[in-house]
């Protein structure tokens, strides 16, 4: 028996519209509904044809079930008497078609229809939305502030309604405001699993919606000539980026920053002011931790790869820059390059270490070798003074180069011939080294006046770009 059923037709074309399904699609969620109704009313082994027309409006149904002399399931058999009422010919293991008016589904196997093709039609769209935006995280997306509820944004996105999106809490910029009604921007940073099917993560404090700013705005980064090769941001107050460039002739700061600054000032516009350091990067840590504390100028770095470590020396009027406003500059930079970055003043660097890198103050092997040298081997000193100075310990001359006389009048054994003899020998070895004494226009090496040179040099090529 065949139904009309206009309004199933409409229900149709209403569904394929909001839910963005397939007709044909659609049409299977129907006929999976109705057979969750059949079961409903007839058992979980009943079998049926489903037949629906979608112009003329009509739906088909017809239960199949198997002649048989003993019924056992009568949701899939008919007795053989029974199916000779219909047709006397029927012998057992025949099928018997028996047409069901679609009014004649109870209110409790409708349910169970609406509630199966309901089911489907969200299974599918989990399915869509995991399939659309699985490989989409890092972009941009944008929508509509639907609600903000519990400090979280609730946003419905302008491509793909359907899917639940939110802003937390954390992931927003706490400098900016947003109403119901307005338009959103941000980026797909993860996909979350709920009960409910997929949830889209967005977010415009992570350093993400920046890059996809840049990517937007910048067509060499679009064409992978310039890549962004790391990022550090405070939301909502400053952003440092490190940029590379696969051909030579572009310059990748020049590429991010724009004739005029039109493309960063354009990030910074939405970003509402945020400021933004571009600077090149580069695979030596210490070149890259100067750069990194733009807009100061660093006179010296030195890198311990042990312990991924960069100290950083600076001029005194230029360390207050390179900390920033509560140590944010440095803290930006140490991110930024993934090294720890420790930040020493030029005073301080020469009250510590001088010319050598704090990190290593024991002096060269060769010096130290030379100060080992036995006292024995050392030629001048009469045989009664290296007995007496090795009773008292002093068996090299590292041992007594520091030696005062009141220390030496104090050792056992030493009288005051020898000991005169002593203090010659090692005054004589003081005024030897005098001899080397660097000349007055080479204090810059070992000095305050050379580290001061240091500090004010400034590589050709490597001046970032920082912008307000």
């Amino acid at each position: 028996m065949t139904t009309n059923t206009s309004d199933v037709v409409s229900a149709i074309r209403e569904l394929t519209s909001t839910k963005q399904l397939e007709r044909t699609e659609l049409l299977d969620l129907l006929k999976d509904g109705l057979h969750a109704a059949l079961v409903k009313r007839y058992g979980p082994n009943v079998r049926a044809e489903i037949g629906i027309d979608e112009l003329k409006g009509t739906i088909r149904i017809a239960v199949l079930r198997t002649v048989v002399e003993t019924v056992e399931d009568p949701g899939s058999q008919v007795a053989l008497e029974e199916a000779r009422f219909e047709d006397p010919d029927f012998q057992v293991g025949d099928v018997l078609e028996e047409e069901v008016p679609f009014e004649a589904f109870g209110r409790t196997a409708v349910q169970a229809a609406k509630q199966r093709i309901i089911q489907r039609v969200r299974e599918g769209e989990r399915a869509r939305i995991r399939e659309e935006f699985s490989d989409k995280v890092g972009e941009l997306l944008s929508g509509e502030v639907q609600q903000i509820e519990r400090g979280k944004i609730v946003v419905m996105l302008a491509r793909f309604r359907e899917a639940e999106a939110i802003i937390p809490y954390r992931e927003q910029n706490h400098r900016e405001h947003f109403h119901q009604g307005d338009t959103i921007r941000a980026v797909l940073k993860r996909i979350e699993e709920t009960p409910k099917g997929p949830r889209l993560i967005l977010s415009r404090a992570d350093p993400l919606f920046v890059k996809a700013l840049f990517k937007l705005e910048v067509p060499e980064i679009q064409q992978q000539i310039v890549e962004i090769r790391a990022t550090a941001r405070e939301a909502g107050s400053r952003t440092k980026i490190a940029v590379s460039s696969r051909d030579d002739s572009i310059d990748p700061v020049g590429a991010c920053v724009g004739l005029k600054g039109s493309r960063v000032q354009a990030v910074v516009n939405e970003l509402n002011g945020e400021r933004i350091d571009i600077v090149p990067w580069s695979p030596d840590p210490e070149r890259f931790a100067k750069l990194a504390l733009a807009p100061a100028r660093v006179a010296r770095v030195f890198s311990d790869p042990d312990t991924k470590t960069i100290q950083a020396i600076v001029d005194e009027d230029q360390l207050s820059l390179a900390i920033g406003r509560n140590g944010q500059n440095v803290r930006l930079a140490s991110e930024l390059t993934g090294w720890k970055i420790d930040l020493y003043s030029s005073r301080e660097w020469l009250e510590r270490g001088g010319e050598g890198p704090l990190f290593a103050p024991l002096p060269p092997a060769e010096d130290e070798a030379a100060t080992k040298v036995s006292l024995r081997e050392l030629k001048g000193l009469p045989v009664e003074l290296v007995d007496a100075l090795e009773r008292a310990g002093h068996k090299t001359l590292q041992d007594i180069l520091d030696l005062e006389r009141e220390d030496v009048d104090k050792i056992a054994g030493m009288t005051p011939e020898i000991a005169d003899k002593l203090m010659a020998f090692l005054n004589e070895m003081t005024e030897e080294g005098g001899d080397d004494e660097p000349a007055p226009g080479a204090v810059g090496e070992s000095g305050a006046v050379g580290g001061s040179g240091e500090r004010g040099e400034d590589p050709a090529g490597d001046t970032p770009a920082p912008v307000a």
